[in-house]
Parts: structure tokens; sequence; C-alpha cells
């Protein structure tokens, strides 16, 4: 994990995010600065405003309130294809595959925001344009290995196991080319054996590829065993952020998760 520098830069930092849904507030005036090189978690229980926050990140949702900076430019009103193309990605919980396609294709397909050439070069496959779906081929491939996955590179997503597939969503989120990764709740549904195979490539996507990770996961060990830094929120507001040391040792934390009962 990475070693923290008061000196480092905030490579993402949302300041009083606030967003509602009719007259339900999801998250209420939440800031959150997150450092490059870090795996930062953001927990809390269930309606908390977790994934809200990953929407408002990744331009799904638009708040109503507040900012969002990733390396000094503001995503709030920016669509996702261009966030994404500014080196933003995201491995969804509920898995965004094309169950049809083979993994290297829906890691291919990842890509798109990357390429340059236009309709006719892809229509015609000349120049430029082979060169380019070569480099993209390639960089699937790496990810392909990276992520271990190269014995069902060529099989549907439909036919594989439901932790694969896991696996399969973070590859295409790593094969956007991110500079920052979003994963939500990236253990969910797995066997203790995946879990501990996806906590190893979490941290080695952060600490080989230098890639920020900022994590949602209700998983306590998993998040205070990869984590540099986490944010705590209840009922759309920041209670407590620190270290996983102080995070856990806090009594609004403790409150939060098991109930007032002394």
């Amino acid at each position: 994990m990475a070693v923290m520098n008061q000196d480092k830069s905030l490579q993402l930092e949302i300041k009083d995010l606030s967003m509602s849904f009719g007259g339900i507030k999801a998250i209420r005036n939440v800031s959150i600065g997150v450092q490059s090189g870090e795996i930062y978690s953001i927990i809390g229980p269930n309606g908390a405003g977790k994934t809200t926050i990953f929407n408002c990140i990744s331009g799904i949702y638009k708040a109503q309130q507040g900012s969002i900076r990733f390396e000094n430019r503001e995503l709030l009103g920016v669509k996702p294809d261009r966030i994404a193309q500014m080196g933003v990605a995201r491995a969804f919980q509920n898995i965004a595959l094309f169950k049809g396609m083979t993994v290297l294709d829906n890691l291919m397909s990842a890509r798109v925001h990357l390429m340059k050439y236009g309709l006719l070069g892809a229509a015609l496959y000349l120049g430029a344009c082979q060169r380019e779906e070569v480099q993209n081929r390639d960089a699937v491939e790496d990810v392909i290995e990276f992520l271990d996955l190269q014995s069902v590179r060529k099989s549907p997503v439909s036919s594989l196991s439901y932790g694969l597939q896991k696996r399969v969503e973070l590859a295409r989120a790593l094969a956007m080319k991110p500079k920052i990764l979003l994963v939500d709740e990236p253990v969910s549904g797995m066997n203790l054996e995946e879990r501990e195979d996806m906590a190893r490539y979490i941290i080695d996507i952060n600490e080989e590829m230098d890639i920020t990770v900022v994590l949602i996961e209700h998983d306590m060990g998993l998040v205070m065993d990869l984590s540099d830094r986490v944010t705590v929120l209840n009922f759309g507001t920041k209670i407590a952020e620190g270290t996983p040391g102080e995070v856990s040792s806090n009594p609004e934390v403790v409150k939060a998760y098991l109930g007032d009962e002394h």
C-alpha cells in the first residue's frame, strides 16, 4: 500500500457534495480528499450514500451542490464518456458486462474511448486503424495476463462462474487505462479463496500499476487490510475519516454499525 505523504496533492477532491432524490437526502455536505497512489475506502451501512458518491464521480448523477475535482478539473456536469477519457474507471457491484461476448471482446469494448480512427478507417481497416487495433489488443492482453484470465479469454462471459465474472468486471475497468479506479463491492458474493485473490489483485493494481484505488466495501476485514485511509458515511453524512485503526475505534462508527447497545 502507498506510504502517505502529507505534501502529496489531492488527485480526487470532493467538497460539500449534496444529492437529493425528491425529499430524500442521499448525501449531505460530504467532503473527501483522495491522494494519488493510495487505496481509499468509503464504508457505511446500507443506504449510507456510498454508491451515490460513485455515481456522482462517474457522471451518472449530477449533484445539486458541491464540487468534484479530478486532477484539478471539475467533474460535475461532465458526461460519463468524457470522465472515462480523463482517466476515471469504475468496476460495478452489479456486473456490467456483455454476457454474450467473450472476455477478450468485453475488454476490447472498454477501449473504445481511447481509439482515434474514424468510421471510414475502421470500415476499411487500413493504416493507422490497423496499427491502433493491434496496440489496443496488446494492452488488453496485458490486462488478461495481469489478472490471470488467459484460460477464459475466449469464453463467453455468461459461461463463467460469478467470481470470475467479478474479475472480468475489474479487468474491463482496468482496460480503460485509468489513473484512478472506483471499485464497488469487489468481493460481494465471493467465497474465501475468491476474496483473497481479489484482495491480491487490488494491491497489485495499486502497487505495480501505480493506480489510485477507491473502494466501497462491506467486508471490514478487507477494508482494514487494504486501505491507507477510510471515510465512514451514515445516513448520507460523513461521520469519520482516518486510518483503518482510527476509524475502527471511533465510537460513532461502532454505533453506526452495531447500534447503541451500551
